[in-house]
């Protein structure tokens, strides 16, 4: 990772009176928007701000904690004076970081059981990742909708419309290809277990070993004896 996207500012912009967040790798990005920014992506530049109408007491205390739980895992900050602190928060797993942790078992995975096994974890009816994701879709809409004047709820309505039927769409593809994964029962040639043997039809151990070749350490030469050693 560059040492730029280890650095980030954030100071209060001169002009608008915004408290912006500039920099940062997508690791920080993700700890600013739990902080409390909201991303702002421009044809440029992407960056962070904080939401309008909050106080300026509340302002620093955002911006205060962004900066502690930066600092927390190992970035480098440059900050308003009244925002700088000593402090550093702990950063915990997410559950964002929990999901991700499918793709780990996915990569490592031997045979397509190990695979479906994981992909259920998205696809269960009653209680899968997807299965809630669209439960969190209808509770935002419910409350959206409570906030609306009736000339938005249309357009409301449309959106949370095509949203539900992405979804829909992408659970349905995705327990298409966990059924055949499930039903093929095979292993992955590439990830199988070395059995520490070369195949009776190769020639080289690389070519069907995907352990690395022992690092052989040269035996050092035997001393030679003396030329004119006396018997």
């Amino acid at each position: 990772m560059a040492l730029a996207h280890r650095h980030l500012t954030i100071r209060r912009d001169a002009h608008s009176g915004e408290v912006l967040a500039r920099g940062g790798d997508p690791e920080a990005h993700g700890i600013l928007e739990r902080t409390g920014f909201v991303p702002v992506v421009r044809i440029h530049e992407t960056y962070h701000r904080l939401p309008t109408g909050l106080d300026p007491v509340e302002e620093t205390r955002l911006a205060t904690r962004a900066v502690a739980r930066l600092q927390a895992v190992g970035y480098s900050l440059e900050s308003d004076p009244g925002f700088a602190t000593e402090r550093r928060e702990p950063h915990y797993p997410t559950l964002g970081d929990q999901v991700a942790h499918l793709a780990t078992r996915i990569r490592e995975a031997e045979n397509t059981a190990e695979v479906a096994e994981a992909l259920t974890e998205l696809t269960a009816a009653h209680d899968g990742i997807l299965a809630a994701l669209g439960e969190v879709l209808d509770a935002v809409a419910d409350f959206y909708q409570g906030l609306l004047q009736p000339a938005e709820l249309y357009t409301a309505n449309e959106r949370y419309s095509v949203a539900k039927d992405s979804l829909a769409f992408l659970r349905s593809d995705v327990q298409t290809i966990r059924t055949h994964l499930a039903d093929q029962q095979a292993a992955h040639p590439d990830r199988s277990p070395c059995p520490q043997e070369v195949a009776v039809d190769e020639r080289e151990k690389s070519v069907s070993c995907p352990c690395p070749v022992p690092t052989r350490i040269p035996t050092p030469p035997a001393a030679a004896a003396p030329a004119n050693r006396r018997r």
